[in-house]
């Protein structure tokens, strides 16, 4: 094996190890990965993944999307770089989604990230687990504290025996979400990909169908979705590549083969750049309800140079069943909408052509060309869409509007529920419905309805249990409020500066 020579990290990268880690603070850990070389790096993510209008919206660890999507690949080794507490959160956080799959881990301290051991041995680490016979890919990511201290991972060799090595930065630092994770990973694959197809033979994909012309859809979908939206593209002659993020390797090059692809999350940027690499036209939105399906039908046709009467036809075989469907359910209700999926806009259009009023959409994904479309829809018809929405935006809303139902993270439901506002959870909900086509146009009916009935069930709850909770009221069997014994907080103060004092001595 190759020798590389080690040098010692630069002295704000060396602070990190040993001082403030991934406590340091967004400026500090950027400041230090820029030190430690890694400015093409921070540059490239702040040019795709742009924040503002505040530095970050609240959602889990970025480098979750990373993970699940090499966790979700067939043949695809998954190896974390990075403090053993993010790497326990990751990887428990994994196997709640569902992972059965062994996610490998290198551990450091100060001495091996300051001196260069930790490349060392990351490198091993690699070498051990790629094996031909196990595995098509190993992906290996830093998370924060590697990538402020600059552990470079572009000197991993690009290939061991046949096995592809994709090393990749994704700091919480500098990537704003795990949606937009997902896509660190899933461009650099892309990338790798048509490196290879532009060099020389490569194999053959499964499901690959000499001569047919494909579309493929950039996102996670709905397992159902895909085969919807086949049915719809079928009338002009087209069928679907293999989605991005892919299921295994080879699916990268059918999707690259593509005649359009499609951007339906459209915060893809790294992935949407390698598709335009490959000579692809990329289109946005998604077959949404009547019109946003006719809209995303005929920008289809337009891309792959296909008859506006072909178009057509597709249009009157699906838009009546969508037509259908959406006047069979209606929806009744106020509703907001918000999340960190990058289907949020997709979801307000659904909700609003089915009936519903949405005065408020936000997504803490960032405003791209591919949701103009979109954007422009729900703004003409009064929905305020905010772009990189934080909790507290989405909460002010939501208490603005008064929904009879509010759609959104977590925290926002927990708040929704205290002020007696029906509410669900988006990714567990909503995420995990068919939102395209007629399946799409009658899915939310249901639990629309199902929601907004308990509304007066949750204000008799909300009236109940008024007072019980908060903080000098917790706790169970007090008639009265609780009593602090006499002096008890004045004494608490006391220590608490007497440690700070202390702290601060031993400081200097």
């Amino acid at each position: 094996m190759d020798q590389l020579p080690l040098t010692a990290v630069p002295e704000a990268a060396a602070s990190v190890a040993t001082g403030s880690g991934c406590h340091g603070g967004r400026e500090t850990l950027d400041a230090a990965a820029r030190a430690a070389g890694k400015s093409a790096t921070m540059d490239k993510l702040a040019a795709d993944y742009p924040q503002g209008p505040h530095d970050q919206p609240q959602s889990m660890c970025p480098a979750f999307g990373s993970l699940r999507v090499g966790l979700r690949m067939r043949r695809t080794a998954t190896i974390l770089s990075g403090s053993a507490c993010c790497v326990y959160g990751l990887t428990f956080t994994s196997h709640f989604y569902g992972a059965r799959r062994t996610v490998g881990y290198v551990p450091f301290n100060s001495e091996t990230l300051v001196t260069g051991k930790l490349f060392e041995d990351i490198r091993d680490a690699v070498h051990a687990t790629a094996k031909p016979e196990d595995y098509d890919a190993v992906v290996i990511i830093n998370l924060c504290v590697p990538t402020a201290s600059g552990v470079p991972l572009d000197l991993l060799p690009k290939q061991i025996d046949g096995v592809r090595i994709i090393g990749i930065d994704v700091p919480g630092f500098g990537v704003p979400t795990h949606a937009e994770a997902k896509d660190v990973l899933a461009g650099a694959m892309l990338r790798y990909a048509r490196n290879e197809a532009e060099s020389g033979p490569v194999a053959r994909p499964r499901q690959m169908v000499d001569g047919e012309r494909t579309v493929a859809l950039i996102g996670e979908l709905f397992p159902a979705d895909p085969m919807g939206v086949g049915a719809m593209l079928a009338p002009m002659g087209l069928a679907l590549a293999p989605q991005t993020p892919a299921r295994e390797w080879r699916d990268l090059y059918a999707a690259l083969d593509c005649e359009v692809a499609a951007a339906v999350h459209p915060f893809y940027t790294a992935s949407i750049r390698e598709f335009r690499a490959a000579g692809r036209p990329v289109v946005g939105s998604g077959p949404v309800g009547v019109e946003g399906t006719e809209a995303w039908l005929a920008s289809i046709g337009r891309a792959a140079g296909i008859p506006d009467s072909v178009v057509d036809l597709a249009k009157q075989r699906v838009l009546p069943a969508i037509r259908g469907a959406l006047a069979a359910a209606p929806i009744k209700a106020r509703v907001t909408v918000s999340g960190y999926e990058g289907s949020e806009l997709l979801v307000a259009r659904l909700l609003s052509e089915a009936g519903a009023e949405v005065p408020y959409v936000g997504t803490a994904c960032p405003r791209t060309e591919w949701s103009e479309a979109d954007r422009q829809w729900l703004e003409a018809r009064g929905t305020h869409v905010q772009y990189r929405a934080s909790l507290e935006q989405d909460v002010a809303a939501m208490r603005d509007a008064q929904p009879d139902l509010a759609l959104g993270t977590t925290p926002l439901v927990q708040k929704a529920k205290e002020l007696g506002i029906p509410a669900l959870y988006f990714t567990n909900m909503v995420s995990a419905r068919p939102l395209f086509g007629p399946a799409g146009a009658g899915s939310m009916a249901a639990i629309v309805a199902a929601q907004t009935k308990g509304r007066e069930r949750f204000s008799r709850m909300v009236s109940f249990f008024e007072g019980v909770g908060t903080p000098d009221g917790a706790g169970y069997g007090f008639k009265d409020k609780p009593v602090d014994p006499p002096g008890f907080r004045d004494r608490q103060r006391k220590l608490r500066a007497a440690k700070a004092k202390a702290e601060e001595s031993v400081g200097t």
